[in-house]
């Protein structure tokens, strides 16, 4: 078992039974969903909990250590939501800025970009959520709390939730905000999350619930981590078809990660896009080869970029580079994330913007 996979705790919970039939999937609701780096109303994020999760106390909370130093960076730039029950906020409190915000929305993990409501405007501009209804990435991991949160943030805020017909994750698809998408098949052409929906469907109701044109899709990485190969974690759309994506700077044949990275920058370069490489680190902090380094994974808000370094000073400097070039008019920040690294993910996983 690989990356997040090692700290999976069975699942309890399944779509279907999250909503039963009174959610129905609307092919009729034209919508749209905003480029990340367009202005904010707010940032989401989720405290990790779950002891079925995280089963070293220790480790669990060097985690959410790291959970509260991205939300307290992330609040110096625009307004931040932290989702927890009531009963941890004092524990919280202790933890974060006065800016941070605290909602008594009970959770099991931190992956908000997973489990996080993926808000869109409709033809009106008015805000809803293009619900894409988690499933703890195929009924890997424990979600009883994380599968409710879109729908219950979409209740508190008193605006529609208008289901994609899509079981899956806003991680594991990109876009650019100027109609199109890139993810892997892996992610979506699964029957842990949509059994039989052809590729064709999924790309069909995926352009719908972003209100995208176009798709690029390449094959990614069947079973080998509990994402199946999350899209945000290698390559990420910083304007109008243009791409940053992280490579290994030494590729592995052998290894399927590896593979797929290449295969998805070919993809990118065939569909004409500009495409800039960030090369991943030489040498890093965690050295384990499960440890997630990606530079790529990192958040845009208001004015700023939140970004990942490793340890390696000349691949960080390259990196925080790139992203200043691909954000000229923002303040990068980097941060030590390596807890994240180490259970498969980084901070772009852990943040979920909502649109002014």
């Amino acid at each position: 078992m690989k990356r997040r996979q090692l700290l999976a705790g069975g699942a309890a919970l399944c779509a279907s039974t999250v909503f039963g039939s009174t959610l129905q999937y609307n092919r009729d609701t034209k919508l749209y969903v905003p480029p990340e780096e367009s202005p904010h109303e707010r940032t989401f994020m989720q405290w990790p909990v779950s002891r079925r999760v995280y089963r070293d106390k220790e480790f669990q909370e060097i985690i959410q250590q790291t959970i509260a130093d991205i939300a307290n960076a992330v609040s110096e730039f625009e307004p931040l939501v932290l989702l927890a029950a009531k009963e941890h906020h004092r524990q919280i409190r202790r933890m974060v800025s006065n800016a941070v915000e605290l909602w008594d929305i009970p959770t099991d993990d931190l992956w908000c970009r997973d489990s996080g409501p993926l808000f869109a405007k409709d033809t009106n501009d008015k805000l809803v959520v293009s619900h894409l209804q988690f499933n703890g990435w195929g009924d890997k991991q424990t979600h009883l709390n994380d599968a409710k949160i879109a729908e219950r943030i979409a209740k508190l805020l008193d605006i529609p939730l208008v289901f994609s017909g899509l079981v899956g994750e806003a991680g594991g698809v990109d876009h650019d905000g100027h109609g199109l998408l890139m993810a892997h098949e892996s992610s979506w052409v699964n029957d842990n999350r949509n059994p039989g929906l052809s590729r064709a469907e999924i790309e069909k109701r995926l352009l719908l619930a972003y209100g995208a044109q176009t798709m690029i899709w390449s094959p990614g990485v069947w079973d080998e981590d509990i994402t199946d190969y999350h899209i945000d974690s290698l390559a990420r759309f910083t304007s109008a078809g243009r791409v940053l994506i992280n490579l290994p700077q030494t590729p592995d044949m052998q290894d399927p990660f590896h593979v797929a990275a290449l295969e998805t920058y070919d993809a990118l370069l065939a569909a004409d896009l500009d495409v800039e490489v960030i090369s991943e680190p030489e040498y890093r902090r965690v050295d384990d080869i499960e440890f997630v380094a990606s530079y790529a994974n990192y958040y845009a808000c208001n004015g700023g970029i939140v970004a990942a370094q490793f340890g390696d000073g000349d691949a960080d400097e390259r990196a925080l580079d790139a992203l200043k070039q691909h954000y000229p008019d923002r303040e990068v920040v980097s941060l030590n994330v390596d807890a994240l690294g180490e259970v498969g993910g980084g901070i772009h996983c852990a943040t979920q913007q909502m649109p002014v």
